[in-house]
């Protein structure tokens, strides 16, 4: 278990103790998918078929194959007005399907390429946003073109992990970039700098029960969070920093659980909003390698991607884990998305 922080400044006790839970914002219903590949045992030339892409849960029936088959898949945003128009993040930049996956489209030119995260504004629908490995592309009509928006992004540093669209306004979108976490309020047109980190920030988060949360992630600075919907952060005081952290999920069903995938810590849970973490691998294989972490929206049900071997699932958030699925995968992505007749509240 982690060392514990007794001592909190009045900010950080907001931060960590969170806000009452009757003030808490009631959550839509929720769909789950994950972005994955399931390789085990395949090499160049093997009669081995393997499925990889876009994945749904389905409670009657696990797992079920959406899409096409691509192991670079990491993210995959929704058109709020219809559920069957929706874009993927891959190697190969932007793909769209308008017609529930039946089909596809590369939308990218070959200038931008090595897809990290994408994101629809739900207040905004036809604007889309990718995250790559050389800044931000910005679509304005579903897709079929696309710019990159980059100034105020840094010259060197703009490779961008993260993407994610404040669902309380139009073009305003926060960008997890190798030097920190950056702002725009017009769509992309501008953006500044809200954190400075000395390293990747690998994931973004915005909480289900309060706009104004959000969480972030990074490769050597550890855990934050924003209490003023990202114009300002303060980092977790007692959450670690020296292994990557590669995800971070919030509880939709308690909004005082957070969750974080790491390398070196593994899995490391609050129940507190973050006043104390604590590392829960009980029935993990070691060492502590766990690729990505996500919380099934219905249940509160915690899974756990662990490198080289397969899902892992906790009913009682981490502290005991059982084999759950998919054995041989890497998860890239855990998604929760509103469903298409509930209102959209945004991603993950």
């Amino acid at each position: 278990m982690l060392s514990h922080v007794r001592s909190f400044s009045w900010w950080c006790l907001i931060v960590a103790g969170l806000l009452p839970l009757s003030r808490a914002a009631a959550v839509p219903p929720l769909d789950f998918f994950i972005c994955a590949t399931l390789n085990r045992n395949y090499v160049v030339g093997s009669k081995i078929v393997t499925t990889n892409g876009l994945f749904q849960r389905d409670p009657a029936q696990g797992w079920a194959h959406l899409g096409y088959n691509d192991t670079t898949l990491t993210g995959v945003a929704f058109d709020p007005r219809d559920r069957r128009v929706f874009y993927t993040s891959a190697l190969n930049g932007c793909w769209r399907t308008l017609d529930g996956g039946q089909t596809w489209q590369i939308t990218t030119g070959w200038g931008i390429t090595e897809g990290r995260d994408v994101a629809v504004d739900p207040n905004a629908p036809d604007h889309v946003y990718l995250a790559f490995v050389n800044g931000v592309a910005v679509s304005t009509d579903r897709g079929r073109t696309w710019t990159r928006r980059e100034k105020g992004l840094p010259d060197r540093g703009k490779y961008t992990q993260a993407i994610e669209v404040d669902r309380t306004r139009q073009g305003r979108v926060l960008a997890g970039c190798e030097t920190g976490i950056h702002l725009t309020r017009d769509g992309g047109q501008r953006w500044r700098r809200v954190l400075m980190t000395r390293g990747t920030v690998n994931d973004l988060q915005q909480s289900w029960h309060d706009p104004k949360i959000w969480v972030a992630v990074t490769d050597r600075d550890g855990a934050w969070a924003s209490q003023d919907q990202g114009d300002t952060w303060k980092q977790f005081p007692t959450v670690p920093t020296d292994h990557a952290l590669y995800n971070i999920a919030m509880d939709p069903t308690q909004p005082q659980r957070l969750v974080i995938g790491s390398w070196g810590h593994g899995v490391l849970t609050t129940e507190d909003g973050g006043k104390t973490w604590q590392s829960r691998n009980l029935g993990l294989p070691a060492p502590a390698q766990v690729w990505r972490v996500g919380i099934e929206p219905a249940t509160g049900r915690l899974l756990a991607s662990v490198v080289g071997q397969t899902l892992f699932a906790s009913d009682d958030f981490g502290r005991t884990w059982t084999r759950e699925a998919l054995d041989g995968s890497r998860v890239n992505a855990f998604i929760t998305v509103p469903r298409i007749n509930a209102p959209a509240v945004g991603k993950k």
